[in-house]
């Protein structure tokens, strides 16, 4: 996940470099006024978004897998957390001493 985040960074500071050279060159409008800064920034998000889509599909795939892996494992402990819990609560109701580990 962490190198997904770190590669999608990476194209977005490419494209931040190449639309902030373009802009200066005068290859790319300046933006209005003051605006300028905000402008190549922008202009460099909405170019790395369809970049990073379609290069990093296999990265975001693997990152998306671990996800999932990790919110299967988080539902499986609060599982047995509750079953452990409805056992206990199952065990004082009948009157059986709980034992302790």
């Amino acid at each position: 996940m962490f190198r997904y985040t770190l590669m999608r960074l990476g194209i977005f500071a490419g494209c931040l470099v190449v639309v902030w050279g373009l802009v200066y060159s005068g290859v790319a409008p300046r933006g209005l006024g003051d605006s300028n800064y905000m402008w190549v920034v922008l202009l460099a998000m909405v170019i790395s978004a369809p970049i990073s889509f379609v290069v990093l599909r296999g990265a975001r795939d693997r990152a998306s897998a671990q996800v999932v892996a990790r919110v299967d494992r988080a539902k499986a402990n609060l599982e047995r957390n509750r079953n452990q819990e409805d056992a206990l609560l199952d065990e004082s109701a009948q009157g059986t001493p709980h034992q302790a580990s």
